[in-house]
């Protein structure tokens, strides 16, 4: 399938991790935390961890801690559409089509739950038509994106003269816990809210670009180092020290998986520092450059990340016949990793 366009969109409140730190210092949520959960928040958001700034778009962020799940929901109710309309409008005019156009809209998040789901508000939002085809993904993690772009191609394989959208959406902000498990803290530090809209057809866009050759790895045996769970009607992120070298063995066999084509360039999830750190040697000498100034920039966004990771390489790189692909990888919950090719 061929990409017509791609856009991002993060929502316009912006933080240092230092103006995150200062939030926390004057939090209530501060006095119940022990003193080492105090330490690990300052040596973070305080430090050099490959974040600099992170977007949120829950309103009051310095209450955050202290919402009720009725609240972060209706946040996540409120701020998820709105900011996944936000980029799909964009991809709309850079293809120059119309809400209308669109036969089919996918949309993947994991920072909340609707009955309808995120595909309903959108589409009324933007005046989809009302034969349209909704498709929410939910539950797939940071690696949500490259299997909710497989899931179109197959609209695609079906439907050849469809247009269809992807919209990879996360309200991280809506999900931010906090206690003394290390993980929890590491998660507040380092997610953040923002959503990546992409337009595809089966027959080439401007630049002939196109997603193929995908690729899938699930270990449930790793299941609980990395997921949400529910705790006190919240979801609370469960994050193990052991997630960059899960990450970095899963990307391992996948990267063996990928097939005599050349390579161009790669664009990972950058889901932490430690994550890229780990994942350097396995696909070197292919630089995660562009990954790293994501994280610098935005923070890890969750499932929207890679797509933002390959708006950034594109800025400076194309994929051509001659140099070879783009290898797209991402990877998160499950746990589950999962590539794709995008070249010509």
């Amino acid at each position: 399938m061929f990409l017509q366009a791609l856009a991002t969109a993060v929502p316009p409140t912006q933080f240092s991790q230092s103006q995150c730190w200062d939030i926390v210092e004057k939090s209530p949520v501060r006095a119940r935390l022990q003193k080492r959960s105090r330490l690990i928040l300052h040596s973070i958001l305080r430090g050099d961890h490959g974040i600099a700034t992170r977007h949120f778009a829950a309103p009051d962020i310095e209450k955050i801690f202290d919402r009720s799940s009725d609240e972060l929901n209706a946040i996540f109710r409120a701020e998820g559409p709105a900011l996944a309309a936000r980029a799909l409008t964009a991809a709309l005019a850079q293809a120059n089509l119309k809400a209308s156009d669109l036969d089919a809209l996918l949309i993947c998040t994991c920072t909340g739950y609707l009955c309808p789901g995120l595909t309903s508000y959108v589409s009324e939002q933007l005046g989809l038509r009302t034969d349209a085809i909704l498709q929410d993904l939910v539950g797939l993690g940071c690696g949500a994106a490259i299997p909710t772009l497989r899931a179109a191609s197959h609209v695609l394989a079906a439907q050849p003269g469809a247009t269809v959208a992807c919209i990879a959406v996360e309200i991280c902000s809506a999900v931010f816990f906090l206690d003394d498990d290390p993980g929890v803290i590491i998660s507040a530090c380092l997610f953040s809210d923002g959503a990546a809209a992409t337009l595809w057809r089966a027959t080439p866009g401007p630049t002939g670009l196109r997603a193929f050759d995908f690729q899938t790895l699930h270990r449930p045996a790793d299941r609980d180092k990395l997921r949400f769970e529910h705790r006190d009607g919240k979801l609370r992120n469960l994050l193990d020290r052991a997630v960059p070298q899960l990450a970095a063995s899963a990307v391992t066999d996948l990267w063996a998986a990928r097939g005599p084509r050349p390579v161009a360039r790669v664009v990972a999830h950058p889901g932490g520092r430690d994550v890229l750190d780990a994942l350097a040697p396995v696909v070197a000498p292919h630089s995660l450059d562009a990954s790293a100034r994501v994280l610098r920039d935005f923070g890890n966004m969750s499932s929207p990340s890679v797509l933002f990771a390959l708006e950034e390489t594109l800025r400076t790189a194309t994929p051509t016949a001659a140099d070879g692909d783009f290898w797209l990888v991402s990877f998160g919950a499950g746990f589950s990793a999962h590539s794709c090719r995008f070249g010509v």
